[in-house]
């Protein structure tokens, strides 16, 4: 196994949904833009309440993913 080094970025995620589909949305959404995507971390939960019922979830990732090789 070679050494990595790993790049880390936050994000946040949304649904009416569920908090699954916050993080799993987040999580498509950054790997349309960013490679080798490696891990997440969810680091809060909240959301919206609307007439007394959960409205809107809301999640925000820690995502790693490892840089790219430079070739010597």
């Amino acid at each position: 196994m070679s050494d990595h080094v790993y790049k880390i970025v936050e994000v946040v995620g949304s649904s009416s949904t569920s908090i699954e589909d916050a993080v799993q949305g987040a999580v498509a959404r950054a790997s349309q833009t960013l490679d080798n995507l490696r891990w997440f971390e969810v680091l809060e939960t909240r959301g919206h309440i609307e007439n007394g019922k959960v409205g809107h979830y809301q999640v925000r990732l820690r995502i790693g993913f490892t840089l790219d090789s430079v070739e010597a």
